[in-house]
C-alpha cells in the first residue's frame, strides 16, 4: 500500500509511557510522585526546583531515561499498521545529542519510522511546516494548540494531567492509542 499521508509524531509522552521520568524523579529527588500529580508541563515546577537546577539534573539523567523509555500501550501495534500506508515522521524537542540513543531505542522496540527529527526545541512549527505533515500527534498542550492553529492541521491530543487547558478548535483529545487509530482511520476515510 502506498504510503499516502504524512504522520507527525512526538515522542515523549505520545510513544512513549507519560510517567517515564517519574521513576528518577522520586530517586533523585526522594519524592513519591504519580502520573496524576503532574498537572502542568513543567516538571521543575512539579518538583519545587529551578529551571536551572532540572536543566543541570537533566544532563545527568537524560540519556537513561531515554534508553529505558517504555513505549504506550497499543502505541507499537498501531504504529505498525499504519506504517503500511503512511509516512511516519517523528519530531521531538530532545535535543540532536540524543539521536544514538533515541536511534537505538526506536531499533531495540521495533517501532517503526521513516524518519527521526530532533529539534532540540518545544516548537515545532517549523519541523511541521518543512515535513509538510497532514496530522500532528502529541502531549504538550501549547504544542498541540499552536500547530493546530497555525499550520492548520488536526492534532491529536493524548490526555494527560498537564495538559488538561482549552484546546484550539484542531485539537483532538484521546485517551489512547486506540482511540487515535479509531480517529485517524475515520478521518481519512471521510477525507477520500
Amino acid at each position: 500500500m502506498a504510503n499516502n499521508k504524512r504522520l507527525g509524531i512526538d515522542i515523549d509522552g505520545t510513544i512513549t509511557c507519560p510517567t517515564t521520568f517519574i521513576p528518577y524523579i522520586n530517586h533523585s529527588f526522594n519524592l513519591n510522585l504519580t502520573l496524576k500529580d503532574l498537572t502542568v508541563y513543567d516538571l521543575a515546577t512539579v518538583i519545587g526546583i529551578t529551571s536551572k537546577e532540572f536543566y543541570e539534573w537533566m544532563i545527568v539523567h537524560e540519556h537513561d531515561i531515554y534508553r529505558n523509555a517504555s513505549l504506550v500501550d497499543h502505541a507499537l501495534h498501531v504504529l505498525a499498521e499504519w506504517e503500511k500506508q503512511h509516512q511516519l515522521i517523528y519530531i521531538s524537542a530532545r535535543n540532536d545529542l540524543y539521536k544514538d540513543v533515541t536511534h537505538r531505542w526506536f531499533v531495540e522496540n521495533k517501532v517503526p519510522f521513516h524518519h527521526v527529527e530532533l529539534i532540540g526545541k518545544h516548537d515545532k512549527l517549523d519541523a511541521v511546516k518543512k515535513h509538510n505533515i497532514d496530522v500532528f500527534f502529541e502531549d504538550k498542550h501549547d504544542n498541540a494548540c499552536d500547530i493546530g492553529e497555525e499550520c492548520d492541521i488536526p492534532v491529536i491530543l493524548f490526555n494527560a494531567p498537564y495538559n488538561q487547558d482549552p484546546i484550539h478548535k484542531n485539537v483532538i483529545r484521546v485517551n489512547n492509542w486506540q482511540e487515535a487509530n479509531n480517529w485517524v482511520n475515520y478521518y481519512f476515510t471521510e477525507k477520500k
